[in-house]
């Protein structure tokens, strides 16, 4: 994901430094793959790359939650919600897009980066937070109608967090939020969320509306959440440990 994260947009001669760093440190890791003795991902999607790349398996363990900050409001407002740091692989770009088109309340959560540009390209029915303590991203959670989770993450924690709250996640169908968000299917009898496909405008403006049109049950978001504490992650963590021993 090296363009994901360093794009051709950005100075030459920053580009240049980088790059060579990042060539340095690659060839390091792979002079350091023959000590390795067993890889642990935080995800299928980590698994796969890891075989891709160095052609041995990794157990997948993940990442903790603290399910137990978060509860369940009973209720929701009809906004949606991005927490996210302002870097182009996160897409806020394309969900600010979205939701200048499609008029509905967008709250955001962060900073970074790109934060000037992307309120200069937002339209009034979006608002910028910046960064907020916990308890004021806790509240969002437990109030907004849906989270927007438009980028590719290894896993990704918000989206666990809003489930945690009983809330759905329209999320881009790839990475590891595919393990943690049940996508709606008429077929489901629980679904946590849903996927768009594509990093198009017409692909979440689809999905969004889709939304508006499905029942969510929050007790039910929130269960399938509860699978990612950090209870079940302490407890992979010392059966990993223990056959290791």
């Amino acid at each position: 994901m090296r363009e994901s994260y360093f794009p051709r947009s950005m100075p030459f001669l920053k580009r240049a430094f980088i790059t060579a760093l990042l060539n340095a440190v690659q060839r390091w890791d792979i002079a350091a793959l023959p000590r390795v003795n067993q890889f642990v991902a935080i995800s299928h999607h980590v698994a796969e790359r890891i075989k891709r790349h160095y052609g041995l398996n990794a157990e997948v363990i993940y990442p903790p939650v603290n399910t137990d900050a978060f509860a369940l409001s009973g209720s929701h407002e009809d906004f949606y919600l991005i927490v996210s740091a302002f870097a182009p692989y996160k897409k806020s770009r394309l969900a600010i897009d979205a939701f200048n088109r499609l008029g509905y309340r967008l709250a955001i959560i962060g900073s970074g980066q790109e934060e000037r540009s992307l309120r200069r390209q937002a339209a009034s029915n979006i608002t910028f937070l910046g960064w907020q303590p916990d308890h004021v991203v806790r509240d969002y959670y437990a109030r907004c109608r849906a989270l927007i989770f438009p980028g590719e993450e290894d896993f990704g924690i918000t989206p666990l967090e809003a489930m945690a709250s009983g809330k759905p996640v329209i999320a881009f169908n790839r990475g590891g939020v595919t393990e943690t968000v049940i996508g709606y299917r008429p077929q489901h009898k629980t679904y946590t969320g849903l996927f768009f496909n594509e990093h198009t405008l017409d692909s979440l403006c689809t999905a969004v509306e889709h939304e508006r049109r499905l029942a969510f049950s929050a007790p039910d978001i929130r269960a399938h959440a509860l699978k990612f504490d950090t209870a079940h992650f302490e407890n992979a963590l010392r059966t990993l440990f223990a056959r290791w021993l």
